[in-house]
């Protein structure tokens, strides 16, 4: 027969679990929404920009060389951002990402260098025996363009003076509430978009063409890492709401487990002392 007394225990146990699996989805889900907005928010503006690189690299040119960032060379060391948040109990996210990431790199036959943001992913790196460059941790949840510059820097003054020929992102792409999708993604060099036959138009560009230019890649690197940590926060976000709602729903049920063994052990309890009772009475007559 199960002990009452650890039975109840453990319900109020469980019950003190709920309570704070609870309060961590509330929580995940204020901030989800946020997040979920400045990420999808971000998302025209990447684009748009990468649509201007287009029409300002298609421009007719004679002398002008190519920017350092648009230069393509044979890859003899490439550069991975790895995105991933500071901290757990959001699920599968963590695994998934940093197993994405990984798998890139064991893919390729050339040496990788990792630039971690995340604390996770970063503890990861390490494990794994990784040359881990730089490392940014506890950015928050709302951070601003000017606390992901320095990342942006790294990556564009490496690419610059070719200690890297290629860069990438690695990140958890946001889909849904219910779906983000590990992503690696390039970063350098820039790929302009390809810009239809209907939208390509012969725009002035003041002061020069190759001035633009040269002032817009380095901000669409800049844009390019900031809008992925914000498509990461968004992700965190909703993991770490779905799997807080799924673990109160578990622990509903293991509360109904537990009271239907209670009231079975205590059926057995009161069973077992009527039985102590009749037999006592039988013995005395």
């Amino acid at each position: 027969m199960a002990n009452i007394r650890v039975i109840r225990s453990r319900m109020r146990g469980v019950q003190n679990i709920i309570k704070i699996t609870r309060a961590m989805e509330m929580i995940a889900t204020s901030k989800m929404r946020r997040a979920q907005e400045r990420g999808l928010a971000g998302r025209p503006y990447s684009e748009k920009i990468r649509q201007v690189i287009a029409d300002l690299v298609a421009l007719p040119t004679n002398s002008r060389a190519p920017h350092p960032l648009l230069q393509r060379r044979p890859p003899a060391k490439i550069a991975i951002v790895h995105i991933t948040p500071d901290r757990g109990l959001c699920g599968g996210l963590n695994t998934n990402v940093n197993r994405q990431a990984a798998s890139f790199i064991l893919e390729q036959k050339i040496p990788v260098t990792v630039i971690c943001v995340g604390r996770k992913g970063l503890d990861y790196m390490l494990r794994q025996g990784r040359d881990v460059k730089a490392e940014f941790t506890w950015l928050g949840d709302h951070p601003s363009l000017l606390d992901t510059l320095p990342i942006s820097r790294i990556i564009i003054d490496d690419y610059t003076n070719g200690v890297i020929d290629a860069a990438y992102l690695s990140y958890a792409h946001f889909v849904s509430t219910m779906i983000q999708r590990p992503v690696v993604q390039p970063l350098l060099p820039v790929e302009p978009a390809e810009i239809p036959e209907a939208q390509n138009v012969d725009y002035i560009y003041e002061p020069s063409s190759d001035v633009v230019l040269a002032e817009l890649l380095p901000r669409f690197v800049e844009m390019q890492v900031y809008h992925a940590i914000l498509e990461a926060i968004a992700s965190e976000q909703s993991a770490r709401m779905v799997a807080m709602r799924n673990a109160t729903e578990n622990g509903k049920e293991l509360i109904d487990d537990l009271t239907l063994l209670y009231n079975k052990a205590r059926q057995e309890s009161i069973t077992k002392e009527l039985l102590d009772i009749v037999g006592g009475v039988a013995a005395l007559t």
